[in-house]
């Protein structure tokens, strides 16, 4: 169990809920990605009031240690240097055409890497993979169910980190892990017929099924994607280089 810090007297209480609060992001204790204990448990906690609890969130938020997330509580995001980005998932995609983006997870979870997995991660089958299954809106709009398999070592508590909020190029620099290239392949599938009721089609119709398999900056396969598209709602371009 963590040792609770002790705030005393002799400072600004506020300042030095915030140094106890930095400490614990540090040093892991409040992994990126996740949420802090609520102003009310922290009070609790440390004896103080929720003014005060909410004065030291208030000065780690424009620090950008930390986010509101508003109907959610306060997460950690930690410090993150930000380049152009070459790579771009699905929001990113939407972003630049000025479409609105979001996402409901169907299901999350572990599950055995089992042959097919271990061969694309190079893992053993018995691994355990952390899998994601969801629903990409565009504009209200379903238009993608998107499946996502990871390694379950690669990304520490990532039971806690709620995928509404960050996205997986987010999660990934929290932890050091930086994609670089990516494969990806294009094929034409029939879903079942739950599957296409939940992106408002037929299960007659075909879609499209993208596959991509990231890298990062080691080389490792860190992501393995899976995404069923409706093709009356997307498009794609592919660049021949010499």
């Amino acid at each position: 169990m963590a040792k609770t810090a002790e705030v005393s007297y002799n400072a600004p209480i506020y300042l030095q809920l915030r140094e106890v609060v930095r400490s614990k992001i540090e040093d892991g204790e409040y992994a990126p990605g996740t949420a802090i204990p609520s102003e009310n448990v922290l009070a609790s906690t440390y004896g103080i009031n929720r003014l005060t609890v909410r004065s030291a969130i208030d000065a780690l938020v424009n620090e950008g240690l930390l986010k509101r997330v508003q109907g959610k509580g306060v997460y950690v995001v930690a410090q993150i240097e930000r380049d152009l980005e070459v790579l771009g998932g699905f929001t990113q995609t939407m972003n630049a055409k000025n479409v609105e983006t979001w996402r409901k997870t169907l299901s999350k979870g572990q599950r055995r890497a089992g042959e097919k997995y271990a061969a694309i991660f190079g893992i053993a089958p018995e691994d355990m993979l952390y899998y994601i299954r969801r629903l990409d809106y565009a504009d209200d709009e379903p238009i993608a169910i998107e499946e996502i398999y990871i390694p379950y070592n690669l990304v520490p508590k990532m039971e806690g980190i709620d995928l509404s909020v960050f996205s997986m190029y987010e999660i990934y620099k929290f932890y050091g892990i930086n994609p670089v290239r990516a494969w990806q392949t294009l094929d034409l599938v029939q879903l079942t017929q739950s599957d296409a009721r939940l992106i408002n089609i037929n299960k007659e119709q075909t879609v499209f099924l993208f596959g991509c398999t990231t890298y990062d900056d080691h080389n490792r396969v860190i992501e393995y994607s899976k995404s069923y598209t409706r093709g009356d709602k997307c498009n794609f371009t592919v660049h021949f280089h010499k």
